[in-house]
């Protein structure tokens, strides 16, 4: 899971010929997801889902490194599978949600660190927190969507964020405070 933009651009600038700004792709919200995963008191791994969400990412063709990406969701789009535990993680154990709170991604900067790999640094806002997340990035496939007939890519990520760092550490070390969290997207450039 380690692929990233540099290929992206790399294959789009073989495609189209090298552009010399940033092109913009949008998020495929029925193809993106975001899940998270957590150890429930050693007795099982705990699942979550987000999806639906938007999102830009901004390629430069000439320097994969001056690209970049933002993400945002409502938190209310959260789906745990189970209703009871959703209730609890917008009470004030956790998130003290409201209706219309969003948890965001803006990448503040981009290392290339291979022909398809990068690592991607950004803040991550999240319960009225924001930290300096690094996301591990991989690119999964660029080129023409065969049904839409226009430039589409599609990426996988991974991180790991602490509970506590977004003051949401209730029960931790028993409810791990250890969050992993596993990205897959799609986006197609933007008409």
């Amino acid at each position: 899971m380690k692929k990233t933009l540099l290929a992206a651009a790399l294959a789009a600038a073989a495609a189209t010929g090298a552009a010399a700004a940033p092109e913009k792709y949008v998020l495929d919200p029925g193809h993106s997801q975001i899940l998270f995963d957590y150890n429930h008191l050693g007795y099982s791994t705990t699942y979550g889902l987000f999806a639906g969400f938007e999102g830009e990412i901004m390629f430069d063709q000439e320097d994969p490194a001056n690209s970049s990406v933002s993400v945002s969701m409502p938190l209310s789009s959260m789906f745990t599978g189970w209703q009871a535990r959703f209730d609890h993680f917008m009470t004030k154990d956790f998130f003290d949600a409201t209706e219309d709170e969003t948890i965001s991604f803006t990448s503040t900067g981009i290392e290339v660190t291979g022909e398809e790999t990068a690592k991607i640094t950004g803040d991550l806002t999240l319960n009225g927190i924001t930290n300096e997340v690094v996301l591990d990035a991989a690119l999964n496939q660029v080129g023409e969507h065969p049904m839409e007939g226009k430039p589409w890519a599609g990426f996988d990520a991974t991180t790991t964020i602490l509970r506590s760092d977004y003051d949401m550490g209730m029960f931790a070390p028993y409810v791990s405070d250890e969050v992993e969290i596993e990205i897959s997207i799609e986006a197609m450039q933007a008409e």
